[in-house]
């Protein structure tokens, strides 16, 4: 089988590799469709992030979808020609963290696409996927483009999962990349009230708009349109924040409201926030990371369409044409969510 190998830096190839073979509980599926990821573009643009560097070469991707093309014999979860959402979130269900129902936190997790351990932990840009039956999520009427989705929104689902309901609330989103824009259908779906959406980019605003935003604000023409909400100490019920930017966070603590809640979401660097306003407006700060639970009612929710994502979907390409892929993905006026088709 062909697949997307990442080797440094801009150093992005076409490899044959082998598909391997299944054994108890697996299954082999045809992968149709694959998202690029925040993760992918940092690995195709850096070699890595943070301190999270490629040390030798890597199968990308982790957001895909397609066909059961065989199951092993004991499989009855899914059967040949199922369309399938797979889960690239494999914890070792043996830690402490496991045992204490924390998986997204497992000590030992192997997820697609990860050059955190050595040897990194292969990913499902490829053309023939064996992974566990219990990894797959079926879905009967989203397209395969579609349901490749289920992974990023399931993380934005885990986002709402760290806040307090959102029913009657005003929500802020600050970054609105895939990740910031999927949020704006999470919460629409949850009951927010209303949602305010930040960004630096018009390009992207526009989506969020289209799945749910009531309002949208470009802060790099605006700087100062959030003055009005931290009015009498703020009148944001819960803030989450997508972009990773300290700017974006510090603002919020201005327009949040006493008691209110941030989520970050975003991954950054080191930062500085002033600690009175924090313990003045009791604000809770909470972090989240990745899903568990959260993944087969992503699936559920496309599939039957209360979520429409296809407005996010700005190209498709076909594995040949991987390197222009993640060039336009990388473009935020071009693209919002760019997938390969296997």
């Amino acid at each position: 089988m062909r697949a997307v190998v990442i080797h440094a830096a801009h150093d992005l190839r076409i490899e044959e590799r082998e598909v391997g073979a299944m054994g108890p509980g697996e299954v082999t599926v045809r992968i149709e469709a694959g998202g690029i990821c925040g993760s992918d573009l940092h690995y195709y643009q850096h070699g890595g992030f943070g301190t999270v560097k490629l040390r030798e070469p890597m199968i990308l991707g982790h957001e895909v979808a397609g066909t059961v093309s065989a199951v092993a014999p004991d499989v009855t979860r899914v059967k040949p020609g199922d369309r399938v959402a797979v889960n690239p979130s494999r914890p070792c269900r043996a830690c402490r963290y496991c045992y204490e129902g924390l998986p997204n936190q497992c000590l030992n997790m192997r997820f697609y696409g990860s050059a955190m351990p050595m040897p990194h932990i292969q990913g499902a840009f490829r053309q023939e996927l064996v992974c566990m039956a219990t990894q797959c999520e079926k879905g009967d009427k989203a397209s395969v483009a579609e349901l490749a989705m289920a992974e990023p929104f399931a993380v934005t689902l885990h986002a709402l999962s760290r806040a307090p309901s959102l029913l009657g609330k005003r929500v802020l989103i600050t970054g609105c990349g895939p990740i910031g824009a999927l949020t704006v259908a999470a919460a629409r779906f949850h009951g927010a009230a209303e949602i305010i959406v930040t960004d630096v980019v018009d390009e992207p605003l526009a989506y969020a708009r289209e799945l749910g935003a009531d309002r949208t604000i470009n802060m790099a023409r605006e700087p100062d349109a959030l003055a009005a909400l931290a009015v009498d100490k703020g009148s944001i019920g819960v803030m989450f924040e997508c972009s990773g930017n300290e700017r974006a966070l510090r603002s919020g603590l201005d327009v949040v409201r006493p008691r209110g809640t941030i989520v970050q979401v975003g991954l950054g660097g080191e930062l500085s926030l002033p600690q009175n306003v924090v313990v003045a407006k009791e604000i809770s700060l909470t972090g989240s990371f990745r899903f568990h639970d959260e993944f087969p009612l992503a699936v559920q929710l496309i599939d039957a369409r209360k979520v429409d994502l296809r407005p996010l979907l700005t190209g498709s390409f076909g594995i040949e044409d991987a390197r222009e892929a993640f060039e336009t993905a990388g473009d935020r006026k071009r693209a919002m969510k760019v997938q390969l088709a296997f």
